[in-house]
């Protein structure tokens, strides 16, 4: 197991298996207006939080509609399926509890709201491993820059050094790195074109987290 003070985890596609909602969601909201979803579209949103994507999304197919209203259209369709079906990637489980168990601070740092990811981990078993959480709505940026991590360590109390990121995506991978974090890169199906820049952008890359709890 690397030993660090703080454990830093992206949500979706990292800990939990839960791309295929997002790819779902995509696919019903662009379709009830028309549009098929183009090929990089989810790869385009997923760096960004709630807000950015909506104005993202409004923008590229020119949709006359608010930001606010996009995001509560999301987050309805995503609601039934994290708090009743989406589960975590294999032997997280067993990773966070050993984790916690050794005294190591742990954080979510991620783009969906909290309202989503908490009874998804509750249910999981795994809600009161976490010691905070920060969601990209609550910074002035998405997951292509560091700030998300940076306010994860924070809360933490600890410094980005005395920190392992835990993330799936490009983007997100760099963004920490370029703050001073060590990032584990999880291999997930959803950014499968990116995984030779994934390897090697990323201090540890891993396909279960298995590999970590010998």
């Amino acid at each position: 197991m690397i030993k660090k003070k703080g454990a830093i985890f992206d949500m979706d596609g990292t800990l939990l298996d839960s791309m295929w909602v997002w790819r779902q969601i995509d696919v019903d909201f662009l379709g009830r207006r028309g549009f098929e979803v183009p090929s990089d579209y989810l790869e385009m949103i997923t760096p960004m939080g709630y807000y950015r994507a909506a104005e993202y999304t409004i923008e590229r197919f020119r949709l006359n509609e608010k930001p606010e209203d996009l995001i509560q259209e999301w987050h309805g369709m995503a609601a039934e399926a994290y708090a009743k079906k989406v589960e975590l990637k294999s032997h997280a489980k067993e990773y966070l509890l050993k984790l916690k168990k050794a005294g190591t601070r742990i954080a979510a740092a991620t783009s969906s709201a909290y309202e989503l990811i908490a009874p998804c981990l509750e249910r999981n078993g795994v809600l009161e491993c976490f010691d905070a959480f920060v969601t990209t709505m609550e910074v002035p940026h998405g997951k292509d820059f560091p700030d998300v991590y940076l306010e994860a360590a924070k809360r933490l109390k600890l410094s980005p050094e005395e920190c392992l990121v835990y993330e799936d995506i490009y983007k997100g991978i760099c963004a920490a790195k370029s703050a001073g974090f060590k990032v584990v890169a999880m291999r997930e199906e959803a950014s499968i074109d990116d995984q030779e820049k994934i390897r090697q952008a990323s201090d540890y890359y891993i396909k279960d987290f298995v590999e970590l709890l010998k």
